[in-house]
């Protein structure tokens, strides 16, 4: 019997293999069969759904990175979305010391020396104001929008 006729593989799935980091090939669909009886299935159907939901807010999120040298920022405004991240990359011979204590978001990235670099995840809306703890007259503004 072939395993397309076989009643155990009567699910059948689509998967993209667009997230392969192996392949050089331009995305590609393709239909699998998938057991779906018993108890491992269910799971695995639950598994799956829960993927689909997540993926594509996992893959919206975006990375800005923001430079710091001269003793200022490369910007003093940029707007993100929620879920974005910014990354502040120490370009400076000394070390920066970047924080907030904004409402929207309160972070402290600590020291970090030249060549370093620290993300900060944005995850509500609002006004940040940012400034450098050894540098106070490094400061910039990121607006996060919805």
């Amino acid at each position: 019997m072939s395993r397309f006729n076989d009643p155990r593989f009567n699910d059948l799935r689509f998967i993209d293999s667009s997230a392969c980091v192996t392949c050089d090939s331009a995305p590609s669909v393709s239909a699998r069969r998938v057991p779906t009886s018993g108890l491992a299935s269910g799971a695995l159907r639950a598994l799956l759904s829960a993927a689909l939901v997540v993926a594509p807010a996992i893959g919206m999120a975006a990375e800005h990175v923001v430079s710091q040298k001269g003793k200022a920022f490369n910007v003093k405004k940029i707007k993100v979305k929620a879920g974005d991240s910014v990354k502040f990359v120490n370009e400076d011979p000394f070390s920066h010391n970047v924080f907030s204590l904004s409402a929207a978001k309160n972070f402290d990235l600590g020291t970090y020396p030249q060549g370093g670099a620290k993300s900060v995840t944005f995850d509500k809306p609002g006004t940040v104001e940012v400034e450098c703890a050894i540098h106070p007259d490094m400061q910039m503004v990121i607006e996060v929008e919805k």
